[in-house]
């Protein structure tokens, strides 16, 4: 039986996409494990911020044919956390301090993270501490060598990586494709560069901050046969998604507006990504548009659908999600986002790998009810499959 091409789209959001480390370790497993249980293809990875550093090192470990593929990844997230004492602590203050601040209920002196200030402040507070946990840079290089992924090149080999980033001068969305360029360890930089704790990054003369501002994660450009090439054009792409889209209560205090705020601005470009795919699967499986037509005017490019598509309309596009359960989510707030704790670490990333392969079973499951090819089929299991994860894909 051929497999199916699937793409990993990682949303980010601080130390919470330890979730999404955990969630992309039993996803690859499935894709590289050997025997019967082998029954994907990973022919493209996207993320932004967060989400972009996972993406990096799963994509590093499988252009080097490491296994298992997603060690890289759980060795990162664990050599984040915090240790020692002086780690703990440090980690403990800046997440109390945080709270109340945002809470309302001590102040605090805005400065630029590129002032001097700044920058001497954080040098005495981290004073003691491995330069590995204050230096992210220094965390990257030791998980990617990026001298050896330049002398790869820009090359489409699968699984092709994309990082999402914004423009801070021009306002536009960025994409760093490992097809078109060589990864850079500024691409993933800039895809993490929240404002208020990191400058701008600077990559040939153009500034860029966090991805949260852009696509977070790029869904669209996945399925863009110029960015990742006609080969690897997926069937399925599987969202792991961090950020709730509903929320039970209307937040009334000011640390709770902020961590909703966040969360909505992590979503936005997300939602539209997705209608917009869901407006293009439609008109095909209405008949809106022709082969010949596609072909001529080269829209297969355009509207982000490979030609299979077009001459095959009972195949829409099926974007299952990957979501943090409720009862997680309850646990969580805004400040979390930078708890480096190995309580906050390890937990998250055993739910992650818990939720993902319970999707994963649940999509068997759905598969099997629906084993052959007929009108409609694909949009049966993809309605399925949000039924059984009670969300919407």
């Amino acid at each position: 039986m051929p497999r199916i091409k699937v793409a990993i789209a990682c949303q980010g959001g601080g130390s919470q996409t330890a979730f999404t480390a955990g969630a992309m370790k039993a996803l690859v497993e499935a894709g590289t494990s050997q025997g019967a249980s082998r029954e994907v293809e990973v022919v493209g990875i996207s993320g932004t911020s967060g989400g972009a550093v996972c993406a990096a090192l799963a994509w590093y470990a499988f252009r080097k044919g490491e296994q298992p593929v997603w060690k890289r990844v759980i060795d990162f997230w664990k050599d984040n956390i915090a240790h020692g004492w002086n780690e703990e602590t440090l980690n403990e203050v800046i997440i109390d301090a945080m709270r109340l601040v945002n809470k309302g209920a001590f102040p605090v002196l805005q400065l630029s993270p590129s002032s001097p200030l700044m920058q001497t402040m954080m040098s005495f507070m981290t004073l003691g501490t491995r330069r590995s946990f204050t230096d992210f840079p220094e965390l990257l290089r030791k998980y990617i060598d990026f001298d050896e992924v330049a002398r790869w090149g820009a090359s489409p080999q699968r699984p092709v990586l994309i990082i999402g980033a914004s423009n801070v001068t021009t306002g536009k969305l960025a994409k760093f494709v490992s097809a078109r360029e060589p990864i850079r360890l500024e691409h993933i930089l800039a895809s993490c560069c929240v404002p208020n704790i990191f400058p701008a990054v600077d990559i040939d003369g153009e500034a860029y901050w966090d991805g949260l501002f852009s696509d977070n994660p790029p869904i669209e450009e996945l399925a863009r046969p110029r960015s990742v090439g006609l080969e690897n054009i997926p069937e399925e792409i599987w969202l792991i998604k961090i950020n709730p889209t509903a929320r039970k209560k209307v937040p009334l205090e000011p640390d709770d507006i902020l961590d909703r705020r966040n969360q909505l601005e992590g979503n936005i470009s997300l939602f539209h990504q997705l209608d917009h795919l869901e407006m293009i699967n439609d008109l095909i499986l209405g008949g809106a548009f022709k082969h010949e037509f596609l072909g001529q005017l080269d829209l297969k490019t355009a509207i982000r659908i490979p030609r299979s598509f077009a001459s095959d309309p009972e195949k829409p596009y099926h974007i299952p999600c990957i979501e943090m359960p409720q009862e997680v989510q309850d646990t969580l707030d805004y400040e979390g986002k930078i708890d480096r704790s190995a309580k906050n670490i390890d937990w998250l990333l055993e739910q992650g790998e818990a939720a993902a392969k319970r999707f994963l079973s649940e999509r068997r499951a759905v598969v099997a009810a629906h084993p052959m090819p007929r009108p409609g089929g694909s949009r049966q299991i993809g309605e399925a499959l949000r039924k059984a994860a009670g969300r919407r894909a």
